[in-house]
């Protein structure tokens, strides 16, 4: 089993900053990518920013492009979200996701969620 442990979010007011951080552990196969997503109420689930094991290649969701940085370290199977300059709207739910491959089968896995609070 794979387990994802998050930590890192909070309240803090527009403008401000936070550092999520999420540790995988367990029976990983062959780690492809590792991400953040969130969850709003009454929205969706989306993609925030997402980073390749391999090469280190980063996509991000245009709202928090500039403002977001995703990284990792592959040693500790950690990624970490720096959010700068935070907006009542990036209040959500924000989940870690690695995508695990086994042969020709991807495998997600997700953390329990950490909710950010943007508010003055």
């Amino acid at each position: 089993q794979v387990q994802l442990v998050e930590s890192g979010g909070g309240l803090v007011q527009p403008g401000g900053s936070l550092r999520l951080s999420c540790a995988a552990s367990g029976s990983i196969f062959s780690l492809n990518a590792m991400g953040w997503y969130r969850q709003a109420p009454g929205k969706q689930r989306e993609l925030v920013a997402r980073i390749l094991s391999r090469g280190g290649s980063t996509n991000y969701a245009d709202s928090v492009k500039g403002r977001f940085t995703i990284s990792r370290d592959n040693a500790k199977n950690t990624v970490y979200l720096q959010m700068n300059s935070l907006k009542p709207e990036d209040t959500a739910v924000y989940y870690c996701n690695i995508e695990d491959i086994y042969g020709d089968v991807r495998y997600d896995y997700w953390g329990q969620g950490t909710q950010v609070t943007v508010s003055s």
